[in-house]
């Protein structure tokens, strides 16, 4: 008897084991994987707010901004200057980071590449 309630408690451990195993793979899958992408700024949506940025295979890419995103010029950082920033973009060289999530493409962040310092968010 001794035997079999040790296999027992062995048994019901290793499933606990392995439920968790399985539970916890499909959050780790989950995460989203962050894409970048460096083009020229084709047009700016704020209704939509989508910027369309040509990138250099010609293609054009269209990416959603919402107020998580953030600007990033220089070392400084600022969330929720999307919209005033991108007003004066058309044209300009970015480098937009973002994730797709359905096929939908969402910015973490724009960069602007031709800028050398943080006085634009000051």
């Amino acid at each position: 008897m001794r035997k079999s309630a040790s296999f027992s408690v062995k048994l019901v451990v290793g499933l606990a084991f392995a439920v968790t195993c399985m539970m916890t793979v499909p959050t780790c899958l989950a995460q989203d994987v962050a894409h970048a992408v460096t083009g020229i700024v084709k047009h700016v949506d704020h209704g939509s707010r989508k910027v369309v940025v040509k990138v250099k295979d010609r293609s054009e890419q269209t990416i959603k901004y919402t107020d998580k995103t953030t600007v990033e010029i220089g070392k400084v950082s600022k969330k929720g200057a999307v919209d005033s920033w991108l007003g004066t973009k058309d044209g300009a060289k970015v480098t937009v980071r973002y994730t797709v999530k359905a096929g939908n493409k969402t910015a973490i962040a724009f960069r602007d590449a031709t800028e050398k310092t943080g006085d634009a968010l000051k």
